[in-house]
């Protein structure tokens, strides 16, 4: 019988999905590195969320995996290339937790212009502090939107609808020459420039690593507000702190970190600062869905060899 082993919590759903198609699912939580290389060599798919480390010493030992499926959307705790090298695909969920991240994003715009973690968190201590807590209304600010795909899309119409312009820069679209009628497109220069408030929606990449840095920030308006509920790696936090002190940027709503747990970080302990602890598709809806839809993508390729949402390179 075909094997699945699930390493993070999922939902009951996903089982009965396996079962349905006469796979087994096996869980086992909160396994080490070791742990996981001693048991793989009996599975054909390995299901995880963000928190499982899929390393190349486990994979050296994965000798009849198929498939690794990353219920969500990003996969840097997967090493790709070494999946790539031993032919395991490796899958993602990115239609499910979509809306709910930028749901996530818009909130932490509006917790960042209206001060409102500071301002609970004053109010509880039983204070009254109004006249220090003044914001910024949203209406009427220019948004820049770097990346505009899934999330970055749903972001920007949200934004447009609560009365602000809407940037975009995305070379993906340059490249492809895609445009978009309701949100003007322009370079990444010009987005930092112009906008009073810039959101990352981009990929970790080469090219996007350190994207926000003493340069980049230089480039901004000051006063700007920075939201980044994307990947850690694209500022350079030191930088954006220095920024914070000088006054150049306003404020920093954050809820990725370039090292995970972050409990030592410039950008912590901030009153202008409002950080979430990588929660922006923690959702009931979108963490179900997200398990459910890998689980029917894991079955089918297992059955029937189709890849949904593949983004491994086969070498």
């Amino acid at each position: 019988m075909t094997k699945v082993l699930i390493c993070d919590p999922l939902s009951m759903q996903t089982l009965e999905i396996f079962e349905e198609q006469g796979i087994e699912a096996v869980h086992e939580y909160d396994l080490s590195e070791l742990k996981i290389k001693d048991a793989i060599s009996s599975y054909e798919g390995l299901v995880v969320r963000s928190r499982t480390k899929v390393t190349a010493t486990i994979l050296s030992e994965a000798k009849r995996l198929r498939v690794i499926g990353r219920a969500g959307v990003g996969v840097d705790n997967i090493d790709v290339a070494a999946a790539g090298r031993n032919g395991i695909v490796v899958m993602n969920s990115p239609d499910a937790t979509s809306v709910t991240t930028a749901e996530h994003t818009i909130a932490m715009m509006f917790a960042l212009a209206r001060n409102i973690p500071a301002a609970d968190r004053s109010t509880h201590n039983g204070n009254w502090e109004r006249s220090i807590f003044m914001g910024v209304q949203l209406a009427g600010k220019t948004l820049g939107v770097v990346g505009y795909g899934r999330i970055g899309s749903i972001v920007a119409d949200r934004a447009r609808n609560l009365g602000m312009k809407v940037l975009i820069s995305d070379p993906y679209m340059l490249r492809q020459r895609r445009s978009d009628a309701l949100h003007e497109h322009v370079s990444l220069d010009v987005l930092l420039s112009q906008s009073d408030v810039v959101t990352l929606h981009t990929s970790l990449t080469d090219e996007t690593r350190n994207l926000i840095n003493s340069s980049t920030l230089s480039r901004m308006r000051r006063g700007v507000r920075i939201v980044n509920c994307a990947r850690g790696g694209l500022i350079v936090e030191a930088d954006v702190a220095a920024a914070l002190d000088s006054g150049h940027v306003a404020g920093v709503a954050i809820d990725v970190f370039a090292e995970e747990p972050a409990r030592q970080n410039p950008l912590l302990g901030r009153t202008n600062v409002v950080a979430t602890p990588h929660i922006a598709a923690s959702t009931v809806e979108a963490q179900e869905q997200a398990a459910v839809q890998i689980a029917r993508q894991m079955a089918e390729f297992l059955i029937t060899g189709i890849a949904r949402n593949a983004i491994t390179v086969i070498s």
